[in-house]
């Protein structure tokens, strides 16, 4: 007897390497993907991991990683959704004189939400490879976490209601700024100032270009329908492979199986930890148990 296809309520962003299956080029007859329509696909993680809102879709590494900690009923799968190289995120404001990495001691840096992946994977270089002391860091945020159980650590603060990011790093409020994916503009100035080549240098020392994003399934659908989770991923690979322009290597920002991502992994788990995000770092092998279990070698 043949099993009913599966309706998926379904989370993904417009990426080059969702393209494909978000419009059904890359299908299947056992899965239907119920797609809610959005351009950012973090402004829902909170909806996922509090209200179990989708069935399907991307989430943020550290937000997993949490929601694994509290008990959130889904499952991790080995595909990479969104990854790039972090060092040209950060920024400062050149008009109150140099700065760099390695002088942020004591600093004040702002950030969107203290548990934004990003986040994590800047303040996880600038201890490891610029001397950063975390703890001395005074974080100003501006959203909550997407966890309701996690409490930010006594270092972290909000910046006050009506304030903007970029606006106080503009007007002298905090010392540096992680923006993201934006330009230089005025006196914003990256605080790395070789951004590109250090990224790549990083990309190559650990197993490749930071991940921030990786696929999640609902944990019922995946103990029920097993055969589901295989379609799923298949139709990922094919929507992946789709994608062109994609670098390869080290480079690659969306890499599949657990041993092109295991090293990622390991260093998120890491930092995390040292952040006070999580616990304890969870295994690599024990984020993937049910994945490997059921895509066997697919998932390797």
């Amino acid at each position: 007897m043949t099993a009913e296809p599966a309706v998926l309520h379904s989370l993904l962003g417009n990426h080059p390497n969702t393209k494909a299956q978000k419009s059904g080029q890359a299908s299947s007859p056992l899965v239907t993907f119920d797609y809610f329509e959005v351009k950012v696909a973090n402004t829902q993680f909170k909806a996922m991991v509090r209200d179990q809102k989708y069935d399907f879709g991307e989430l943020a590494m550290v937000t997993f990683l949490q929601a694994k900690h509290y008990g959130k009923p889904y499952v991790l799968l080995p595909a990479t959704i969104v990854g790039r190289n972090q060092h040209h995120t950060i920024f400062y404001n050149a008009d109150r004189g140099p700065l760099t990495a390695r002088d942020l001691n004591g600093k004040r840096i702002g950030v969107r939400a203290y548990t934004q992946t990003t986040g994590c994977w800047v303040r996880g270089f600038l201890s490891e490879d610029y001397g950063v002391d975390l703890s001395t860091l005074r974080i100003v945020t501006f959203e909550d976490p997407h966890l309701a159980e996690y409490r930010d650590p006594p270092n972290v603060e909000r910046a006050p209601e009506g304030k903007v990011l970029k606006q106080m790093l503009i007007d002298g409020e905090i010392d540096a700024a992680i923006l993201g994916d934006v330009a230089e503009e005025g006196p914003i100035k990256h605080l790395i100032p070789d951004h590109e080549a250090a990224g790549k240098d990083w990309a190559r020392r650990h197993g490749g270009v930071p991940i921030n994003h990786l696929a999640v399934m609902r944990e019922s659908i995946v103990k029920a329908r097993p055969d589901v989770v295989r379609e799923v991923y298949r139709v990922m690979k094919e929507s992946r492979a789709a994608a062109t322009g994609i670098p390869t290597g080290a480079d690659d920002p969306l890499r599949f199986g657990i041993g092109a991502v295991r090293q990622s992994l390991e260093q998120i788990n890491k930092y995390a930890a040292e952040q006070k995000l999580i616990p304890r770092p969870f295994s690599v092998d024990e984020l993937f148990a049910d994945a490997i279990r059921i895509l066997g070698a697919d998932a390797a």
